[in-house]
């Protein structure tokens, strides 16, 4: 059994900052590609930010030059360093990972529960 937790949503101010952490824990073998998503009330689920095993990063336009994605394969954790947040950041932010559970298993796509981010003043 494999799960991720996400940590660290909240209130904060416009302008403020913020970092969620997402920890994959389980029958873990290797981790292949993470990332955030968010879902605000009454939209669709959209992403936010992506990065490979390897490091490498991609932004949803939103987001690009306020929000950093970084990973620690040591930990099989990402994080989600945002800044500058505004009111339209609001939403519940899900953490997203595909996950092989063994040298010879696929790996299986999995979804943490959520963390609530409230941007408002």
């Amino acid at each position: 059994q494999v799960q991720l937790v996400e940590s660290g949503g909240g209130l904060v101010q416009p302008g403020g900052s913020l970092r969620l952490s997402c920890a994959a824990s389980g029958s873990i073998f290797s981790i292949n590609a993470m990332g955030w998503y968010r879902q605000a009330p009454g939209k669709q689920r959209e992403l936010v930010a992506a990065i490979t095993r390897g490091g490498i990063t991609n932004y949803a336009d939103f987001v690009k030059g306020r929000f950093t994605i970084s990973r620690d394969n040591a930990k099989n954790t990402v994080y989600l360093q945002m800044s500058s947040l505004k009111p339209e950041d609001s939403a519940v932010y899900y953490c997203n990972a595909d996950i092989r559970s063994g040298s010879l298993s696929y790996p299986r796509n999995t979804w943490g529960q959520g963390t609530l981010v409230t941007v408002s003043s």
